[in-house]
């Protein structure tokens, strides 16, 4: 890999983890607390945009159909968000599995209210 000018061994040709974490500016392994708020702000999205449909426009999209969409983009997001956080905490010493367990108990029980309690 090519690097740019100011890093790397003197056009060795080699370039370590240090010169591509000084490019990039933050190593991806301690962006664990990013992504989780990520993931929550992309949950609490997904609530305000189905519960459009179930106050603002319920005579075109039924109550089931909303709770249908939410659980199944919920699901969806809680894996990409587990694969973000494994993926980038491949290979390194981290264990995110305290916050992951939290994160994901807590969208389940949000999803799971929502579905109970809202628009019925």
């Amino acid at each position: 890999m090519t690097l740019p000018k100011g890093f790397g061994s003197g056009g060795a040709g080699g370039s370590s983890s240090a010169d591509v974490e000084r490019m990039i500016g933050k190593r991806v392994e301690n962006m664990t607390g990013v992504i989780t708020i990520a993931f929550w702000a992309a949950l609490l999205a997904t609530a305000a945009g189905t519960a459009a449909g179930y106050f603002y426009y319920p005579w075109a999209y039924p109550t089931a159909s909303g709770h249908f969409a939410f659980i199944v983009l919920g699901i969806i997001e809680a894996i990409g968000y587990i694969f973000c956080v494994k993926v980038s905490e491949e290979g390194s010493n981290k264990k995110s599995n305290g916050i992951l367990t939290v994160s994901i108990g807590g969208a389940v029980i949000f999803v799971l209210f929502v579905s109970m309690f809202v628009g019925w």
